[in-house]
């Protein structure tokens, strides 16, 4: 049982919390069904996350039994069979495109639709979120053939994988994404790829060992340059996000600048982690272990929730 927990990998499903954005940022949160959704709507991306983790671990199973620590995973470790891995693959893919539909009943419970449209109107809604789950899976299983070998490919497929996430949220919900939301977090999920590569960047100069077959493409004057750019453009994009006359207007609030000094503080913190301590290698790690990246989320989530909410 610890080693299919270990394969599903679920500490990584803490990156399928960006479903809930759009019902965050809708006011929404609070006001069923939309939670409920948004909840059916992280567990099929985590289920689908998990079948990619699977994929990826099979094909990688003769790299993984090279590295320091990846050595230690199921696969690698001959904990789980490869017929055993294919079939938990393709079991938690199948699950994760029939989930969604749970949504029809869901909403016909709290809705009561009373016309034909209105039933159609939650078909859709299990067609759109079980469409978007597809699309990740499909471009995952692309990446974990083919596209992570390719420089910077890799990393915006990484970054786009994030903002399907955020899609599934809104499909599952009915909450239209606003156009801020998909640029920061593409932004967000780029910033993170690029730190991520840096560790493997390190790794490579320091011993000699290729992470990724691609790392050769990359070098730590040009990873540093990129991590700061594109930290750049993220502060400055959410800058102009919180003082836009739209956002202060759909919050009806002039005070959402102030969760910049978080986002900036956050930003820094991640950089030093990165560039002084060499500890970009799983943000998730990072995001359960580092206090200050945590005070500075949960800072920026209750400063946010309370000039939305209150």
């Amino acid at each position: 049982m610890r080693s299919l927990i270990t394969l599903l990998r679920p500490q990584q499903w803490l990156k399928n919390l960006f479903v809930f954005l759009p019902a965050f940022f809708s006011g929404n949160i609070f006001s069923l069904p939309v939670p409920v959704e948004s909840v059916i709507a992280f567990i099929a991306f985590s289920l689908a996350a998990s079948a990619i983790y699977c994929l990826n671990d099979l094909i990688d199973v003769e790299a993984d039994r090279l590295h320091p620590t990846k050595c230690n995973r199921p696969i690698a470790a001959g904990l789980i069979s490869t017929r055993q891995a294919l079939l938990i693959m393709l079991l938690t893919a199948v699950a994760a495109l029939i989930l969604p539909f749970l949504l029809i009943p869901l909403q016909q419970h709290y809705t009561h639709p009373q016309t034909d449209s209105d039933g159609i109107i939650h078909v859709q809604a299990a067609i759109y979120t079980s469409t978007v789950i597809a699309i990740y899976l499909l471009l995952n299983i692309a990446y974990c053939l083919k596209l992570k070998q390719l420089s910077l490919i890799d990393i915006f497929i990484i970054a786009i994988g994030f903002d399907l996430r955020v899609a599934a949220g809104g499909a599952a919900t009915g909450i239209m994404i606003s156009h801020w939301i998909i640029i920061m977090t593409f932004l967000l999920a780029l910033f993170l790829a690029l730190c991520k590569r840096r560790d493997d960047i390190v790794i490579y100069e320091n011993s000699g060992r290729k992470m990724r077959r691609n790392i050769d493409k990359y070098n730590r004057t040009y990873i540093n340059q990129a991590i700061t750019l594109v930290a750049t453009i993220m502060l400055v994009s959410y800058i102009m996000y919180t003082v836009s006359p739209e956002v202060e207007q759909r919050f009806n609030s002039d005070l959402v600048y102030i969760t910049s000094i978080f986002v900036l503080a956050g930003l820094l913190r991640y950089m030093q982690l990165a560039t002084v301590f060499g500890k970009t290698g799983s943000p998730t790690k990072i995001l359960l272990h580092d206090r200050i990246t945590q005070a500075c989320i949960i800072a920026w989530a209750l400063t946010f929730a309370t000039i939305i909410y209150l």
